[in-house]
């Protein structure tokens, strides 16, 4: 079978983003690190309970495909998730609500750090599952295509989620339906505490190619280089040419979880700050916007103090929230019945 994998970088050409998009784009992902930032901190003093776990470093991927999408299209996220929810649109206050399990977050303080959903914005939820939110994705896109409804469904998952069965059953049922689904693997090189190249043989595109699924691998990186494909890839899929399938190298600065701190016995310290110095998404774009003469570097400094005002605002909004009363406990556990009526069992 000929391969039909494209490495995708971003060309050097006069066209681009407009300078509001190239500076929403770079805001995301500035909102993103500065949320990680806080989260990991809240965990690390005690404030927050559970494990969460720190999407730094991969904010390109979630900037560069969800700036391609509009509100009614659709995403499902990963228990890595806080990015995706981020640059889909979600607010900092429900945000920070909801990892401290106050009543005004997304889910009501319920779903924490793993489960956050918010669907106004089109973010079907985070998924604590590995590979969980796999077949929502692709039922996403079959109710958009039953209802003869041009959204795109996005579903993100990690490079580890490739040894779960359920993507090729999901790919299989995309492929033959002509699904309007972007299947994103963020392959950030390591499964948990193990590097990828261990646990995945051969290509991870390939996989999608066996099922006549057109696959792509992309610096995740380049938030240019994903929004530009994206946006393609995105109005492909409008135009019934779905799916389609990406492999979005990247790296995440954290551990597997914020309690995996002493990681030297899978990958050294000198990898993680190679990553840091020569390939942060940030600092790479940040670059970019000076020398295109888009913004001045006084402008971003401003910008950045912003938004890391923002965000403590929104910490300690998020402190002083109420807890769900205890009448909470089997709220929306069922749909439409009072949970009184199910109980007499009527």
């Amino acid at each position: 079978m000929t391969s039909k994998t494209k490495t995708r970088t971003r060309a050097k050409t006069a066209s681009g983003p407009s300078k509001e998009e190239a500076l929403r784009m770079y805001t995301q992902m500035v909102r993103i690190r500065t949320f990680e930032d806080n989260a990991n901190q809240l965990y690390l003093s005690g404030k927050m309970q559970g494990l969460t776990h720190m999407y730094s470093g991969e904010e390109a991927v979630a900037v560069g495909i969800c700036e391609a999408l509009t509100d009614s299209d659709r995403i499902t996220s990963t228990h890595r998730g806080h990015g995706h929810c981020v640059a889909k649109g979600a607010n900092y206050k429900e945000m920070f609500c909801e990892l401290l399990g106050k009543q005004e977050g997304y889910c009501r303080g319920k779903g924490g750090s793993m489960h956050i959903a918010d669907q106004n914005h089109g973010n079907l939820g985070a998924n604590a599952i590995v590979g969980g939110s796999m077949g929502i994705a692709t039922g996403s896109a079959l109710r958009a295509k039953l209802l003869g409804q041009d959204d795109v469904t996005v579903c993100f998952f990690g490079d580890g989620a490739t040894a779960q069965g359920l993507l090729y059953e999901v790919m299989n049922m995309a492929a033959l339906w002509k699904l309007p689904v972007i299947f994103a693997c963020e392959n950030n090189g390591y499964s948990e505490y193990t590097k990828t190249e261990e646990i995945a043989a051969g290509s991870i595109t390939a996989r999608a190619e066996a099922f006549g699924i057109e696959a792509f691998q992309v610096d995740g990186q380049d938030v240019l280089g994903v929004n530009e494909l994206s946006k393609k890839l995105v109005a492909r899929c409008r135009d019934g040419d779905g799916p389609f399938f990406l492999e979005l190298l990247t790296y995440r600065y954290h551990g597997h979880h914020v309690g995996d701190i002493n990681r030297e016995y899978y990958r050294s310290k000198k990898e993680e700050a190679d990553w840091k110095e020569n390939r942060d998404p940030i600092i790479r774009f940040r670059a970019w916007l000076v020398e295109q003469g888009i913004a001045e570097e006084s402008e971003i400094d401003a910008l950045n103090a912003q938004i890391k005002q923002d965000a403590k605002e929104a910490v300690a909004y998020a402190e002083a929230a109420a807890y769900p009363g205890v009448e909470e406990v089997d709220m929306h556990v069922y749909a439409e019945t009072d949970p009184a009526t199910l109980r007499a069992g009527k």
